[in-house]
């Protein structure tokens, strides 16, 4: 390790020594834990960097990190300095914190890390996530980014994110996930994700259920936010798909007529709507492309000039890895990072999409704060055999209880630890002819990622 190696650990080490709400068991919103006042001092103390460039801000349940990650590279397509921040990270930290899709180097991050420290040492109570927050910040206005999309990291109303004054605000698909502290409904959910609606401001709204819909239709009506939602107000269709990727269609309301005819046609009138091609697998990739359209239109209406030539382009070449990724074609190995009941029923019909009749070994390890059975009621009748493991991450449920409840569901289950025996296990376990199945959590999807890239590196993959 030389001493770069060194700064960047110690810097990071210090970001962790604050409070780290994503780690604990105890994740419930109150004044005390979660308060914009302090977010907001912060960046008064840095000279609000997050208020020297123009924000795509995205919340959401499912969908936010990948319609994030085509909003913006469709920006720097457009020929834009495009500043992404997301959470959590796939490998590293520094994923984090990225210009142009290249994540923050380490020696800006151990500088901003020592600019930060006297201002941090004046707030109490500071948390990591606000702390990784501002570095974002700080960081897009060093690189002098010309835009940023900043992903939302828990909820909205009270995130740190929530301090910028969006050019377009975003909220993709909405379902039961975080519910001990955002609310153990649709519209209570609804409502804390709508809290990044800021006054005058377009909000772009991904296709809901109609309680959660209602909610922030009321609060961009409040508000004075246009409101455009997708799939009212833009349509759009799956056209084609495959293992490379797959095409859908756009169009408004207007163009209906002329829609059905190329329809009818099969693609050969005259007439064609805006198609998109992207690499990311699964129909519910279709509604997050579908929604990025839809942010960057606002946004071009907001200001910034982004052609459907760039917005083709840029979603062609976003890379967003974890999500329904396959790292091996035949025989099949795929990681997700599905981490709820919604998610995991979306990665089932992809499963059944993509590789129809095959079957199934689930290598499985998830937090213990989620919602396991209703992830396992959705995934189980594909499987055919589990694997559970756990990451490295406090929250991890111990893989035991993943076995007993497996075992409710009728499938045959083993506990295999570390994470990499379980990995060659689950591979050896299908052979030939059956899907490795590798999600539960980002933390398991990208452990397991590292881990075959061990294997392949070795010769044993």
């Amino acid at each position: 390790m030389n001493s770069l190696d060194d700064a960047y650990q110690q810097s990071l080490d210090y970001l962790y020594s604050f409070v780290d709400y994503s780690l604990t068991h105890n994740l419930r919103f109150s004044p005390e834990k979660f308060d914009l006042a302090r977010m907001h001092d912060l960046m008064a103390r840095l000279g609000n960097p997050h208020q020297k460039y123009p924000v795509i801000h995205v919340a959401g349940t499912k969908g936010k990190g990948s319609t994030a990650a085509m909003t913006a590279a469709a920006l720097q397509a457009a020929g834009y300095r495009v500043g992404f921040y997301t959470s959590p990270h796939l490998e590293d930290f520094n994923e984090r914190i990225q210009v142009n899709g290249q994540p923050i180097s380490r020696a800006d991050l151990v500088m901003l890390v020592d600019q930060l420290r006297p201002h941090a040492a004046a707030i109490e109570r500071i948390t990591t996530f606000e702390l990784t927050t501002a570095l974002g910040f700080m960081y897009f206005a060093h690189a002098n980014v010309d835009v940023a999309v900043v992903e939302v990291g828990l909820g909205g109303r009270l995130d740190a994110t929530n301090v910028v004054t969006p050019l377009v605000s975003v909220i993709t698909s909405l379902s039961y996930d975080h519910m001990a502290v955002l609310g153990n409904t649709l519209a209570q959910i609804a409502a804390e994700k709508a809290g990044i609606i800021k006054s005058g401001r377009p909000i772009v709204l991904a296709p809901q259920k109609e309680e959660a819909r209602l909610v922030v239709e009321q609060i961009a009506s409040e508000r004075s936010a246009p409101l455009t939602q997708v799939g009212k107000d833009l349509f759009f269709a799956p056209w084609s798909h495959s293992l490379d990727g797959q095409t859908l269609l756009i169009w408004s309301p207007v163009e209906q007529s002329l829609v059905d005819e190329y329809i009818e046609s099969d693609g050969h009138s005259n007439w064609q709507p805006i198609r998109l091609t992207i690499p990311l697998l699964g129909h519910h990739q279709i509604e997050n492309a579908a929604t990025a359209y839809t942010a960057l239109q606002a946004a071009n209406a907001a200001g910034l000039s982004i052609s459907d030539a760039a917005i083709q382009q840029g979603l062609l070449q976003t890379h967003w890895p974890g999500r329904f990724e396959i790292l091996r074609r035949d025989p099949p190995l795929v990681i997700d990072s599905a981490h709820n009941r919604d998610s995991a029923l979306k990665l089932r019909l992809a499963v059944e999409d993509y590789f129809p009749g095959k079957p199934v070994v689930l290598l499985f390890g998830a937090s213990e704060d989620k919602d396991i059975a209703g992830m396992f009621a959705e995934l189980m009748p594909r499987v055919w055999q589990v694997i559970a493991t756990q990451s490295v991450h406090p929250r991890a449920m111990p893989p035991e209880q993943l076995v007993a409840l497996a075992h409710q569901f009728g499938v045959r289950a083993r506990v295999v630890l570390p994470l990499e025996a379980a990995l060659e296990q689950a591979l050896q376990t299908a052979g030939p002819d059956a899907l490795v199945l590798g999600t539960g959590s980002i933390f398991v999807a990208a452990a397991i990622r590292s881990a075959w890239q061990k294997l392949n590196t070795t010769g044993r993959g």
